[in-house]
């Protein structure tokens, strides 16, 4: 009488755990450094639209011989760009971005970027500029992290 053997299809229960355990090692690894990469993408869409708002405070300036605190109609009309809310300030739950009128003489504005939600830990970031609507990247700062933008 001959046996036959019967070949097993499948995963055994060890195989299985071990598969498990380094996926989990693997996202455990991941994870951190994809939230930094979305934060600094976050931080970069910031940044971005702070440079546009003291673009359009320079030529507010040229046009109405004054800065404009409000960022939406009736000011710079930044209005609903790329995911951000604008009227009196702009948010799009990252950050709430706004402008302060800095009297003088000379008379200038600084642009503020502040974090919200879990963009919190970033810190601020600020952007001057002078009567003349001149700002240089020494002007940028963050108040919080090592990284410069």
């Amino acid at each position: 009488m001959q046996r036959t053997r019967r070949v097993m299809a499948g995963f055994s229960l060890v195989e299985l755990m071990i598969t498990v355990a380094i996926i989990a090692i693997l996202a455990g690894i991941g994870y951190p450094s994809y939230t930094s990469y979305m934060k600094r993408g976050y931080r970069s869409q910031a940044t971005q639209l702070m440079s546009e708002i003291a673009s359009r405070e320079v030529q507010y300036m040229l046009d109405a011989r004054q800065y404009t605190a409000t960022i939406g109609a009736g000011g710079l009309n930044i209005t609903n760009k790329d995911g951000w809310t604008c009227a009196a300030t702009c948010t799009n739950g990252k950050y709430t971005i706004a402008v302060t009128l800095q009297a003088g003489p000379p008379p200038g504005f600084m642009v503020t970027a502040t974090p919200i939600g879990t963009q919190a830990d970033d810190g601020i970031l600020y952007l001057n500029a002078d009567s003349s609507g001149t700002y240089s990247e020494g002007q940028k700062t963050r108040s919080a992290g090592d990284h410069k933008w």
